[in-house]
């Protein structure tokens, strides 16, 4: 990619991770509403477990869960290579570490996956790690929406000179 190609994608970069992210939270709660829906029908009996079982919250539960994890990584890698890109660093801030430890953590919840069946207290860990993701994640959007007002304010900042 040559340098005007780069230039001309800089102001749309800026834009791509935030709102890929913001997106992805709202896959995420899809998911953990999922989860819940699985564990309510794992607790259910009788003919309402029946019911339950139809909606196939498991099965959606794990395929929303792998593509959260996958988007999450990519847009890790994207949200670190856009900043490069447009500023020619890395900000080594609080924002770029939540953010990393989201990716770790993610990846050790979707790890003991398989585990889950022969242990309870697996799912439970499953289960807490997922509660801090979203915490970090709520915490990422809102330092994420000051990051992109600092953004604007750069780019309607008149040019000195």
């Amino acid at each position: 990619m040559n340098s005007e190609t780069l230039s001309a994608l800089k102001p749309y970069l800026s834009f791509f991770h935030p709102i890929m992210m913001w997106v992805l939270l709202g896959i995420t709660i899809y998911a953990m509403y999922l989860g819940v829906q699985v564990r309510r029908t794992r607790l259910a009996e009788g003919d309402i477990k029946k019911e339950m079982i139809k909606g196939k919250f498991a099965i959606r539960h794990h395929q929303i869960g792998s593509i959260v994890l996958a988007i999450m990584v990519l847009g890790a890698i994207g949200g670190i290579v856009a900043t490069y890109i447009s500023s020619g660093k890395i900000f080594i801030n609080a924002h770029l570490f939540a953010g990393l430890g989201m990716v770790g953590a993610i990846a050790i919840s979707a790890a003991l996956v398989p585990f889950m069946q022969k242990h309870n207290w697996v799912r439970k860990v499953h289960v807490a790690i997922n509660m801090v993701v979203m915490g970090l994640f709520g915490w990422q959007a809102l330092t994420g929406v000051q990051i992109v007002q600092k953004i604007l304010a750069s780019m309607n900042a008149p040019a000195a000179g």
